[in-house]
């Protein structure tokens, strides 16, 4: 009998390549804790949100709530060699990404959400994240 693993609902799990930088989504349907993913011949490394050493006041996506809507910013630099490649809001039913460009604002609006995680990537400090409060 396949034991299930215990997820977060809320949890994004993103895995990076150490050598060639790719980014991939992880589905959560491992159950052997000696699961390996492998890129460019190496294991791939887990992004754990907030764990750069950077400023947090310009990677955690803010956000507002107006109407039916939560708007997300980043007050983050978009520069063609520095900026939030992603925004994407986790609830435990849904992810949505957003993905930007450099010289775009570091935003993005979600519709109908009661509760979630907001997260952000930024390409050279990694990825950060805020949850919102229950409304």
């Amino acid at each position: 009998m396949i034991e299930r693993v215990k997820i977060m609902k809320n949890e994004l799990k993103i895995k990076k390549c150490t050598k060639c930088g790719l980014l991939m989504k992880v589905m959560p349907n491992c159950v052997d804790n000696e699961c390996e993913t492998l890129c460019c011949g190496k294991p791939m490394m887990e992004l754990k949100a907030n764990a750069v050493d950077a400023a947090p006041e310009k990677h955690v996506p803010i956000y507002e709530i107006k109407n039916d809507c939560i708007e997300v910013k980043v007050n983050h630099v978009m520069e063609v060699d520095h900026w939030i490649e992603w925004i994407c809001l986790k609830t435990e039913k849904k992810e949505a990404f957003v993905y930007l460009n450099p010289s775009e604002d570091a935003s993005a609006v979600f519709k109908n959400v009661k509760s979630g995680v907001l997260y952000a990537y930024c390409n050279k400090h990694g990825l950060w994240k805020t949850e919102i409060d229950k409304l």
